[in-house]
């Protein structure tokens, strides 16, 4: 008896196309996520920041042109410079020792040619996040 090698029942594997497909999405998924995970560290890391020099001129009783000038140089050790602390924050309180803070930024990262990745971050600075 010979068996028939034609038909769907008898093919295994993937197709040429599909192996296409799934090297052009795990190339696409990659340059996402190194477009997408820096921007989110780099946020993660400059909210601390925030945080933490809100709480010392907060404990110091500084005014909001010192916290200013405090988060700037803080900003030019962390080897951020073209980063403005103006840029970054707007304030929320100006009274002296109850600085607050709202931080809202953008981040572009070029995907493909014209194409660009926007990552906006919002939210209120807590100084006791730095705890």
């Amino acid at each position: 008896m010979v068996q028939q090698l034609s038909g769907l029942s008898t093919q295994r594997g993937a197709s040429v196309t599909s192996i296409v497909f799934i090297i052009i999405a795990l190339g696409v998924a990659v340059k996402l996520i190194v477009a997408i995970v820096p921007a989110q560290i780099g946020d993660y890391q400059l909210t601390k920041t925030l945080s933490a020099q809100l709480q010392e001129s907060n404990n110091k009783k500084e005014t909001a042109k010192q916290f200013v000038e405090r988060v700037d140089k803080q900003l030019s050790i962390n080897a951020d410079y073209d980063t403005k602390a103006e840029d970054v924050f707007t304030f929320k309180d100006k009274k002296t020792g109850q600085l607050a803070i709202y931080k809202k930024y953008e981040k572009t990262n070029t995907l493909f040619g014209n194409i660009d990745i926007v990552n906006r971050f919002e939210g209120d600075i807590d100084p006791t996040i730095a705890e």
